[in-house]
């Protein structure tokens, strides 16, 4: 079971008791309810008609320590001890834990020196045994003890009872948040569309690239074509170039041709006779 639905039962309890009771008789629920070890939120209570009548009664300082228990810490009671009723031992620890929470509203980060002064603990080893203990094994914060920067790192904290006038503010910090948030997210939506228009340019010049690249392949291949046409004309001419000049010396070449001027010369020379 979660501390939430524990103190919805808690408060739901204490809650009947005080509505049935009034005066003196409610001293002995405010006791017992700023006692309790899993009741963390007042305010409730507080709210009760029976418990709201106390208010300038010679009773009201058990309104006034239910008050103290919903809105303040342990230095707010060692300031106005004097008028208020002395607590027990489980109030004091009681009041110790809230006043973590307190401090944990405003500061995630809590050092160990103010935390040792504001519960009144006088060194290291008994202040992370408190946290430890009577915190995080209550479930009210989860943290990190680090020893060498002597310090709690709050990761989750409790919350305690809205004080008066503290309902505005946080009224305030939610609409701000809420218009912080509006605006991330029409930032968010802007750079989504720019994304997209960036995207749809990128598209559309890889494929004018890739037209502008099969262009020059058609190019470059018609090209190729026409050159390999000029070459074949080329050679087939000089092919039949060589083909006459061929036939040419074949013809020259047979018997009864040209006779050579060698075999001329060979040839003996017919004697001229003398005219008688």
């Amino acid at each position: 079971m979660d501390i939430e639905q524990k103190q919805t039962e808690f408060i739901d309890h204490f809650v009947k008791q005080a509505s049935s009771l009034k005066g003196s008789a409610l001293s002995s629920v405010v006791t017992d309810a700023t006692s309790h070890p899993s009741l963390f939120a007042f305010s409730e209570i507080l709210a009760v008609p029976n418990v709201v009548e106390l208010e300038g009664t010679e009773h009201s300082v058990y309104l006034d320590l239910l008050r103290l228990f919903a809105y303040g810490t342990w230095s707010d009671y060692k300031s106005n001890s004097s008028r208020l009723p002395e607590l027990g031992s489980d109030q004091a620890l009681k009041l110790k834990q809230l006043t973590v929470l307190t401090l944990a509203e405003t500061n995630k980060v809590l050092a160990y020196d103010q935390l040792m002064q504001e519960l009144d603990v006088t060194n290291v080893r008994e202040l992370e045994d408190f946290l430890i203990n009577e915190c995080m094994y209550a479930g009210i914060v989860r943290g990190k003890l680090d020893q060498l920067r002597r310090c709690f790192e709050v990761q989750f904290a409790a919350g305690r009872d809205l004080r008066p006038g503290q309902l505005g503010g946080m009224i305030r910090t939610l609409s701000n948040w809420l218009t912080t948030s509006d605006n991330l997210l029409v930032s968010i939506q802007d750079k989504i569309k720019w994304a997209d228009n960036m995207s749809e340019l990128d598209k559309k010049h890889r494929k004018d690239v890739e037209d502008r690249v099969e262009e020059v392949k058609k190019s470059l291949s018609m090209k190729d074509g026409r050159s390999k046409g000029v070459t074949f004309f080329e050679v087939t001419n000089c092919e039949q170039a060589n083909i006459d000049i061929r036939e040419h010396e074949e013809i020259y070449s047979e018997p009864g041709g040209v006779m050579d001027y060698e075999e001329d010369r060979s040839r003996p020379k017919r004697r001229r006779h003398p005219i008688s």
